[in-house]
């Protein structure tokens, strides 16, 4: 296989580097503006200890085809401002008092601010993203804005699961592929193009973004019920307690005997009910049906799908490497 010139090893940036370059930048955004109220809790929600995920696989991706990651610097601070704006208002009609190990804002500012701060962001998104070379600006536009609106047609799938008992597990796949798997796919996509990397190969690593999104996303539901507080940065038990429509639930819904089914559909309407003891009720169920490890299998299929995918782009592996442990250690999280 033939490898164009930027395949050469040259400059290659680690996970930390881009980590710092993503920080930097963010503390450059303008945010010591008037009125007080409306900048403060984007601030507050941007300056918070995130994994920067998305914008440094942006990033990665750009260094994967070029030595140059500043190409893609400023749309990947779009695309962080954008996946905060997601969290505030998913916090909010989620009722999460929590986030990261921190009080949500909502909780702190109360919803109006909630809302308001959040319709800022995605305008600040925006901004960010169209600070592209002019001749890109249209495919760059298009595939955000796509993607922008799957992400709210994957919340409101999320929203309406929560009414629903029959949601079966093809519906949840497609909601967690809209709600996550898009915006990680986007970011990829988005920094091969600025890399000036082939259609062929962006589409490659959209794919990728997809797999590893669906992974991703998977294990986020299973550290929700198996994680630790302290590692996982929320409660453990929010989606049991708001009765979430997840892979965890949906197999224990179609696979519980008569008396499993009594108990979960029991936990399902009850109110005003004791979160942990609906919490342990309901991990009870899933450990009897081994639904901890069919979730893991799961997860495993759709990484080794991913890693097909990326063994498939025409890239020299010392420019694959820190993708690749990146990847590896959103697989390998606490539980």
């Amino acid at each position: 296989m033939q490898f164009y010139s930027y395949f050469i090893n040259k400059m290659i940036y680690s996970i930390r580097d881009l980590e710092n370059r993503i920080n930097d930048a963010i503390k450059k955004i303008p945010l010591d503006l008037s009125p007080q109220a409306l900048y403060d809790p984007i601030r507050y929600v941007l300056s918070s200890d995130g994994k920067r995920l998305r914008p440094i696989l942006t990033l990665m991706a750009t260094n994967l085809f070029s030595d140059d990651v500043s190409l893609s610097l400023s749309p990947a601070v779009g695309i962080e401002i954008f996946h905060n704006f997601t969290l505030l208002h998913d916090d909010l009609m989620d009722r999460a008092d929590m986030r990261r190990g921190n009080p949500t804002v909502h909780q702190l500012w109360g919803n109006n601010a909630a809302i308001l701060s959040g319709d800022a962001m995605l305008i600040q998104a925006y901004t960010y993203i169209a600070d592209v070379p002019l001749h890109l600006l249209p495919d760059v536009l298009s595939l955000f804005s796509k993607t922008a609106m799957e992400v709210c047609q994957g919340q409101q799938y999320d929203m309406d699961f929560e009414k629903r008992r029959d949601v079966t597990e093809a519906e949840y796949m497609e909601m967690i592929r809209l709600k996550t798997a898009v915006l990680i796919a986007c970011s990829l996509k988005i920094g091969a193009m600025l890399g000036k990397a082939s259609s062929l190969d962006s589409d490659l690593l959209y794919q990728f973004g997809i797999h590893i999104g669906m992974a991703f996303q998977l294990k986020d539901d299973l550290l929700d019920v198996y994680g630790d507080t302290k590692t996982f940065g929320k409660n453990i038990g929010g989606d049991i307690v708001c009765n979430k429509k997840t892979f965890l639930l949906i197999k224990a819904l179609e696979n519980s005997n008569a008396s499993q089914r009594k108990e979960l559909d029991k936990w399902l309407t009850a109110k005003d009910v004791d979160s942990t003891t609906k919490i342990n009720a309901v991990k009870n169920i899933y450990d009897e049906l081994n639904l901890k490890a069919i979730s893991e299998n799961l997860i495993e299929k759709y990484y080794l799908s991913a890693l097909d995918c990326f063994s498939n782009l025409p890239v020299a592996s010392a420019r694959k490497n820190e993708l690749l442990v990146l990847v590896d250690n959103l697989m390998q999280r606490h539980k």
